[in-house]
């Protein structure tokens, strides 16, 4: 039988809760002998905002995002598992779901957050809900 996932996304914003959806992209990245990669989007200012300075700015976010995500993938280095990491600058939904499409991307594993049962509408502004509706492929929320 062949693996059913063979390149998995995990988009990470960097907080506490990406360890869960990290540990689940590491366990079916093994089961199915998959690639992974890690994307950070930093979201753009609009354009009509920004100033020259500003190109610093986003260089500073880039390394650090960069820094960040090797020190995520370095788990993954010494476990044998085919890793790589990106970092796109624009707007985060827009950006995860043109990676997924323009990557051959099979499942996306992402971070969520508990809904509250007493205003579940709010949920569906999350990044998480809403790329878990436009993704074209499967999306496992981490909770």
């Amino acid at each position: 039988m062949l693996p059913r996932f063979q390149h998995v996304l995990v988009p990470l914003d960097f907080s506490g809760k990406n360890h869960s959806a990290l540990e689940a992209a590491f366990e079916m990245a093994k089961v199915n002998s998959a690639k992974v990669t890690l994307l950070h989007v930093i979201e753009r200012l609009d354009e009509a905002v920004e100033v020259p300075e500003t190109a610093s700015f986003y260089d500073r976010l880039q390394q650090r995002a960069d820094a960040e995500l090797e020190r995520h993938a370095q788990r993954f280095v010494e476990s044998n598992i085919p890793v790589d990491y990106k970092v796109r600058l624009g707007k985060r939904v827009v950006e995860i779901v043109r990676y997924i499409g323009d990557h051959n991307v099979d499942l996306v594993v992402l971070s969520s957050h508990p809904i509250n049962p007493e205003q579940p509408g709010k949920s569906l502004s999350t990044i998480s809900y809403q790329v878990s509706v436009l993704s074209p492929c499967p999306v496992l929320l981490m909770k």
